[in-house]
This record gives structure tokens, sequence and C-alpha cells, in this order.
């Protein structure tokens, strides 16, 4: 037990099957650090667990009670899961995939995703809050997780909140980045409209990396492909700020500034979060289809490196990730073999979803980069007792930033709605 600024934390490690179909096979452990208000260690709450975005984010590593944890500790016992792979939970590494062939690996992938995920959950729930439903909530990536388990296990469900998050029950990695796209161009030029000069200093850049061989601090290669992602962080808040102050210094004399390799750097490695990259289009995998790097193959023509103006991707991967970045080398040939996968199984389950009686609160955020909110209000059409709150207030980042706002205004929307 650890005690910080308006927490106690209380560590969990769980013993859970790789394949829940096969509970007598291999085994991996699952992490989750459970955070109480100090006046209330005692009492007996109910439970929130906290669903991370990503794939492959671990959950916060609070240093204080505030934000929503301030919010959520006043009626809850948080539960800060480490989704399996990530952070304390059997962590996804360099050094697991070079300890696997491609296959293996591959294989070993597929265990992942959002329904082993829930399946964790449920074993978790069993040692914590055995014979009791916990409530979730689910930022970006967790809402995906959570419709699965709605699908799934609602039996183990109070209720949900869900913070962009709303994912298409049938929409297929193609259909959500041609949704994409155009977002990304819009953010990039509502960038531009905020720093004009920024029009030209981007060029600059480009067309410098394009001719030149430019290496960042760790020896990979700044291409103007990887230059290009930075556009990544411009669907959180104050993120157009950010990026203007790292072109604002990108250069030293005639070359490109330290501050600006490794802010570049640090903003398009994915080393330390290897299954955000190399699973992050399985999530639409739910059929015969594969995913077969649809990002790249749905790419418009605008986003040509010399295109006019240079507009900046968002969330998208790319095959050229696994082999140009050197954290994720390891990881090319498993991430090639799953973009070919044929027999993903579905995430959700529309019957039951049709006829689910789980409070569901959803903030569907309207100029959402990430999470598109036409798909999000199509599901929260077809999920019965749902309640959909969308605003423009806020970016993708809405529950972080608010401060606990966001969450406040589910916990009543959920309130209003028929009980499980």
């Amino acid at each position: 037990m650890a005690r910080i600024p308006g927490l106690v934390l209380t560590d969990h490690t769980f013993t859970v099957p790789l394949d829940h179909e096969r509970p007598d096979g291999p085994t991996i452990e699952v992490f989750a650090r459970e955070a109480v208000a100090p006046t209330k260690v005692d009492d007996d709450l109910p439970w929130l667990v906290f669903l991370q975005g990503g794939p492959g984010g671990a959950s916060p590593r609070p240093t204080s009670g505030s934000g929503w944890l301030e919010r959520a500790t006043r009626e809850f016992r948080v539960l800060l899961l480490d989704q399996r792979g990530t952070g304390r939970s059997t962590p996804v590494t360099r050094r697991t995939a070079l300890s696997m062939g491609a296959e293996e690996l591959a294989a070993y992938l597929k265990h992942f995703r959002a329904d082993s995920i829930v399946a964790d959950a449920e074993f978790i729930r069993g040692q914590l809050s055995p014979g009791k439903p916990w409530t979730t909530l689910g930022q970006s990536y967790g809402g995906f997780i959570t419709l699965t388990y709605l699908s799934k296990a609602p039996s183990g469900l109070k209720a949900c909140y869900v913070t962009g998050g709303l994912a298409g029950l049938d929409a297929t990695a193609d259909d959500v980045y041609t949704r994409t796209y155009p977002r990304a161009k819009a953010k990039t030029l509502r960038y531009y409209r905020l720093f004009p000069e920024d029009v030209a200093k981007v060029r600059r850049i480009a067309d410098h990396v394009t001719a030149n061989d430019v290496r960042l601090p760790n020896g990979d290669r700044l291409t103007v492909d990887r230059f290009q992602t930075l556009g990544f962080g411009l669907g959180m808040s104050e993120s157009a700020e950010s990026l203007h102050w790292l072109i604002d210094e990108a250069w030293d004399g005639p070359e490109l500034s330290d501050a600006f390799l490794y802010g570049a750097m640090a903003r398009t490695d994915h080393t330390l979060s290897p299954l955000f990259v190399v699973l992050h289009e399985s999530l639409y995998g739910q059929d015969t289809r594969p995913t077969n790097w649809a990002a790249a193959r749905v790419k418009p023509a605008e986003f040509a490196p010399t295109a006019e103006p240079f507009l900046f991707t968002g969330e998208m991967i790319y095959p050229w990730m696994v082999e140009d970045l050197a954290g994720l080398s390891p990881f090319a040939e498993a991430a090639n073999l799953l973009a070919a996968v044929t027999d993903w199984t579905p995430l959700y389950d529309p019957a039951v979803l049709a006829t689910n009686r789980v409070p569901v609160a959803a903030a569907i955020y309207h100029d959402d980069l990430y999470v598109d909110a036409s798909l999000s209000l199509e599901t929260a059409a077809r999920v019965a007792n749902v309640a959909t709150w969308v605003t423009n207030e806020y970016e993708h980042d809405g529950a972080r930033a608010s401060r606990g706002a966001v969450l406040d205004r589910l916990i009543k929307l959920a309130n209003d709605l028929p009980p499980a």
C-alpha cells in the first residue's frame, strides 16, 4: 500500500490464461492498481474500472488524487487496469518479439484484443468483487472494450461511462480511415489558421528531410513520412500550440536543431508501446476480411508529401513503421502476418447490444480526430439504454482536460437511465 496526495494505492497482480478458452494452457500476469480516497479506505465502495485508450497503453500512473480521479474517488474505489501486454501486465516488448518466430508471435498477439481484455476483467472481478457487477470508465479504445464487455459479459456490469470511444459496430478498417483522413486534413488546416507562418516552415522541413538523410538521436532516419505523423496529437487539447513550438525551434543554422530532432523522435517513436502499432488495425477485424494496412491503402492523394499545403496525418498506422523504426523492427514479419489474417472473431454482438439493459453514458466529441462522431451516433442508436452527450467543448482528451467535469456529467446521465 502506498500513499500519495489524495489517494491510497494498492497493487494487485493476477495470473490469467493466455487463452481463456484454454484455462489449463500458458498463463500471463495482469496487473491492476487500486486507488481510493484516504478517508474512504475502509468503506464498502463500488468499483470503477478504468479502461485505458490504445491499444497498447498502460493505465495512468497517478501522482495525486486530482482531475477525473478526484471525481471518481468521491464515490468509487477505482481500479487502474494495465491491459494485458502493457505496463506491468506481462508486457509485450522488443524482447518478447525477439524471443519468438514470426508465426508464433502473430499467434500470441491475437490473444491481446478486446475480447481477451474483457475475459481478464471478468476473472479479476471474480477476485475483487465476487457476485457484484462493477462500473467501467472507457477512454477512447477503452470504449471499444466497453462494447465488447457489453456484448460478451453484460452481467458483470452495473453501468458504463465512455469518453470518445463508441466504435462503429460493423465498421472495417477501410471505413474508419476513409472517414479519418478528412478530419486529419481539417485539423491540419485549423493548425495553419492559428499559425499561418507555419505553412512555409513545415514545407521547408518536409523538403529538407526528403532531400537529406536526417538522423534522429536514436539512429532512425527522419523520413518525410515519419515527419508527417507529427499530426498524431492534433486531436488533443493544446496540441496545435505544442506542434507550433516544435516547428518554431526547428533550425540550428542550415540543419535541424537538436531540440527539434529529440522532440520529433519522442512524438513519433513507438518502442515503448509496440502494441499500438502492431495491433492497431486489428481493432477492426471481425470477419474474413484482412485489414491489410488499410490506412496506407486508402490514403488520399492530397496527403502526398509534395502536395500543397503539406498535410499531417493523424492516428494512422503504416507498414513502413515496422520496417523503419528500430524499436518496432522485430515485430515486422508478425505485423504483416496479422495484416493478412482472415479468421478474426467478432468483437461485438449487435443482437445482445440491441437489448442491452446496462446504463451506458457516452461523451461523443463532435470534432474528434480519432473516433468518428457519426459512427459513434450510429452505434448509440443500435445499443439500448444509452444516453449520449455530443459536445465540441472538448477534444479527444476531454476526460483528462476537463478535470473531472466530463466524468461528472456522465455519472449524472447514467443515473437517469433505467438500472440494469
